[in-house]
């Protein structure tokens, strides 16, 4: 069984997740843009069950375009997010990519805002993808 770790930048905060994801995803919202300060968001989600959380964090709570609210834990040390959960996603954990550090990691098979909120010059080469919106 895969075990993947991803940690917050000062290592105080971690998730680690065994098994594989259950969806891999870019999302292209304004309010990933403002959360990950780039042109999209690369997000994994397990199993809840899956993943074991170690360390202190802090939250912030944000309502989503759709209605769903999203709660982000953070590092109250550096700042980084390291896990989120979404309340219209029961029984999920969703951890940005970039806290695992591992250029392996597999690419995304979802685009969310794809064709309306994607800046012109990023190009999502995964194959197979899904195009959300």
């Amino acid at each position: 069984m895969v075990t993947r770790r991803a940690e917050c930048s000062c290592g105080q905060l971690s998730a680690t997740c065994s098994g594989e994801p259950v969806r891999i995803s870019v999302c292209h919202c304004l309010d990933c843009k403002r959360r990950t300060g780039s042109a999209f968001s690369y997000n994994v989600r397990f199993a809840e069950a899956d993943v074991s959380i170690e360390g202190r964090s802090a939250q912030f709570t944000r309502v989503g375009e759709l209605g769903g609210r999203v709660i982000y834990s953070f590092c109250p040390d550096c700042g980084t997010t390291v896990h989120y959960r979404i309340d219209t996603q029961p029984g999920l954990t969703a951890i940005p990519v970039g806290a695992f550090a591992d250029p392996s990691f597999p690419p995304p098979f979802q685009s969310f805002y794809h064709d309306s909120r994607r800046c012109e010059w990023v190009e999502i080469k995964a194959e197979p993808l899904a195009k959300i919106g």
